[in-house]
């Protein structure tokens, strides 16, 4: 009997689809059933060739190999999951299979998985294509019900090979021009590269920020007060002068309340979350960098089937998924969110004017909760944090508007115009969703805080009991967090002066994707371009100086703007896909005849004068995500050693955490305040204070691991083997 080959992404997802589908035998890296064999990719089994495949010349770089310049892009399988490959394409092959459903993840680079699996193992079965935007079985069951042909995706497939092709041609020729040009490990990207670029401008703006001193007039009238401002609604002086003479000519003055409004205002909930906001609130309330929190939604989704598709860039649903709200509610309403949840169950009807939105919706709707029940104790700390802030934007959308009555009061002293409000809250809708809510924040004047007021009449009388001239200062740029640098990524249309590229850049989510941004900030660490200073993004002097010598066009995220424009009409089918990649490979040479020209210099001023046990050169200081670090200078050695590592522990003396240095017997714990701990000391310490050496032992552990866990190959490896022992 033939057999439907189902084609998934991970290994964990193949699992949950085999058991819906009712296919219980283990086979070679698949799930044999009846009328179905399920296997899986471990992430991308097949990639481009490196520039090597194609000449043996490319094995060493040189300048006057490039450009490098394919006429055919060859696929090839990568070696770490080979074996994985061998046994999807030994079934694709089977004629035990008649057919084959691809059930990657549901957008342009899941497509692009299966399609290039499909292609370099030579399958011409008929095709078709699973697009579903959650793992419960419910939604399994009827993904599978509606089938869609592969067809209807082969634009969508089109477009991510165009992406995937244009950033090797421009990526590997830029990269190695920069290396072979300035004998230094750097790379160039249409989308690191712009992001760097913003870091390193908003570095540029704060050293060059001078600060000024203003002054602010503010009166008390007993009970409340009310700051000055001038015909132009502005309260800061810039002439200490002039607001003393102020402070002065109304000191101890009986004043009137000139005009005493009441006015009605409301806010609407929140939108839901797509991947971009996720981050950010995630970043801004618990400090979890974006690849953090993308790997711990991937793991609510498929491992816990608590969450929808996380990989998404709307923040609306649409009106088919309406039915299914109540279901999700009631799969909720349990421990803190049990009350907030039924309340919002016994609105009839259910209010979702502020979620439904089908013209917003793309590929996948909002991150929302699923039907499936949830068992919060199963959740690890960081899993239960993101699953919080989720839970509670669903809950907070579906709610009422939060309404209050706003007073807003002008008191008029000889002459001068002295401004307060207050307000009255009404209904606190879905503001009552949030204990300390990431929402209320957006203070509309900062000067005037809105706070409890008395009656207040027109026309009654005040006396200025107190008046205060207040001296501050203009602050600086704030430099970028994750949080902050996502919102960048996400709206670069400063960097972009045509109008219909803005637009195009709007329309196609910003630089990256909410799937790519975690990884690309990622990489601007690892290559040693930026750095974390708490949770401040610092450009290094190698990132600042890329930045000067990279062609211009790539520092603006218009280059990305154009792409993406072109993408999306070849993804809806209204633009030829061949001709795009031709224009990139004229487009990549022309880049690196701008390398060559430049007259740009580089020039290493972190280098050590300790040496390279591989190969004698000079090695780097650097500062990586878990201390600091010395690297080899040369690309082809790659040496690297850790010279110091920030822990977890915490100085006796004022609390920070420690950073150990040394190794062996010399391991010592060092603190910026200056003291210092040898580690057999501190093990000693605890010790005697009820702890051991068993919690030095587990917190190296946890180093360990952290350092395994930033690999999402060897997450999927692991997960694989875990699950076929």
């Amino acid at each position: 009997m033939a057999k439907t080959l189902v084609l998934t992404e991970k290994p964990s997802v193949a699992k949950d689809i085999a058991r819906v589908l009712g296919c219980r035998k283990n086979g070679s890296g698949c799930i044999i059933g009846d009328k179905y064999i399920v296997t899986w990719a471990l992430g991308h089994l097949v990639t481009l060739a490196d520039p090597e495949a194609y000449d043996n010349k490319y094995k060493t770089w040189r300048m006057e190999d490039l450009p490098m310049l394919p006429k055919h892009m060859k696929l090839v399988v990568i070696g770490q999951t080979s074996k994985q490959f061998k046994a999807v394409s030994a079934l694709l092959s089977s004629p035990e299979i008649s057919n084959v459903v691809i059930a990657t993840d549901a957008g342009r680079e899941g497509e692009l998985v299966a399609r290039w699996i499909i292609q370099k193992a030579n399958c011409r079965k008929p095709m078709q294509r699973l697009w579903i935007s959650s793992q419960t079985d419910k939604a399994i069951k009827e993904g599978f019900a509606s089938l869609k042909p592969s067809s209807q995706y082969d634009n969508l497939y089109r477009s991510a090979q165009c992406r995937a092709e244009a950033d090797w041609l421009v990526g590997l020729n830029v990269s190695r021009a920069l290396t072979c040009k300035h004998n230094a490990q750097l790379s160039a990207g249409r989308v690191q590269t712009p992001t760097l670029a913003m870091i390193v401008k908003r570095e540029e703006e704060i050293l060059k920020f001078r600060p000024k001193t203003f002054y602010t007039v503010k009166a008390d009238f007993g009970g409340y007060s009310a700051l000055y401002k001038d015909t132009h609604n502005q309260a800061r002086f810039f002439d200490q002068a002039a607001a003393q003479k102020i402070a002065d000519e109304i000191k101890g003055k009986r004043g009137i309340l000139s005009e005493v409004k009441k006015v009605y205002r409301f806010k609407a909930p929140p939108a839901a979350y797509d991947l971009t906001e996720l981050q950010r609130d995630a970043n801004r309330k618990y400090g979890y960098s974006a690849k953090q929190t993308l790997s711990y939604m991937q793991s609510l989704y498929e491992t816990h089937k608590l969450l929808t598709y996380p990989r998404t860039d709307s923040r609306y649903i649409t009106k088919d998924v309406v039915a299914t709200l109540p279901e999700r509610l009631r799969a909720i309403a349990v421990g803190p969110y049990k009350e907030l949840a039924n309340a919002v169950l016994k609105m009839k009807p259910l209010s979702t004017k502020y979620i439904v939105n089908d013209a917003k919706v793309t590929d996948h709707h909002a991150i929302i909760p699923t039907e499936q029940y949830v068992d919060l104790n199963k959740l690890s700390r960081e899993e239960r944090h993101i699953y919080d802030l989720v839970v509670r934007r669903f809950i907070a959308v579906l709610s009422a508007p939060f309404e209050y009555d706003e007073v807003q009061v002008k008191i008029t002293v000889g002459g001068y115009n002295f401004y307060t409000k207050g307000q009255t809250v009404k209904s606190a809708g879905w503001k009552a969703v949030y204990d300390s809510s990431l929402e209320d924040d957006d203070e509309e004047d900062s000067d005037i805080s809105s706070q409890s007021l008395p009656a207040l009449s027109q026309g009654a009388p005040a006396f200025v009991q107190n008046v205060r001239v207040s001296e501050g200062k203009t602050a600086p740029p704030a430099r970028y967090t994750e949080a902050t640098l996502l919102t960048a990524m996400e709206n670069p249309t400063g960097q972009v002066d045509d109008g219909s590229l803005r637009d195009a850049l709007k329309t196609a989510g910003g630089l990256g994707t909410p799937a790519t941004r975690a990884d690309i900030i990622e990489k601007l660490f690892d290559s040693f371009c930026v750095e974390r200073r708490g949770r401040e993004i610092y450009p290094t002097s190698k990132g600042k100086q890329l930045i000067e010598i990279v062609p211009a066009e790539l520092r603006s995220a218009e280059m990305t703007a154009k792409w993406e424009q072109r993408l999306s009409l070849i993804a809806n089918g209204k633009a030829d896909d061949r001709r795009f990649i031709e224009e990139m490979r004229t487009y990549a040479a022309s880049l690196v005849n701008d390398v060559r020209s430049g007259d740009a210099q580089y020039r290493h001023d972190n280098i050590t004068r300790e040496v390279c046990p591989e190969c004698g050169k000079y090695l780097l200081e650097v500062n990586g995500k878990k201390g600091k670090m010395l690297i080899c200078q040369d690309r082809e050695c790659g040496y690297r050693k850790s010279i110091s590592v920030v822990t977890n522990a915490r100085c006796p003396e004022c609390h920070k955490k420690l950073e150990m240095r040394g190794e062996g017997d010399k391991k010592t714990f060092f603190c910026v305040c200056g003291y210092r701990e040898k580690l057999s000391d501190f093990e000693k310490r605890k010790e005697s204070s009820g702890a051991g050496k068993r919690d030095v032992a587990g917190y190296m552990q946890k180093q360990a691991k952290e350092r395994v866990a930033s690999n999402p190959l060897a997450d999927q490896l692991a997960k694989w083997m875990e699950e076929n022992k």
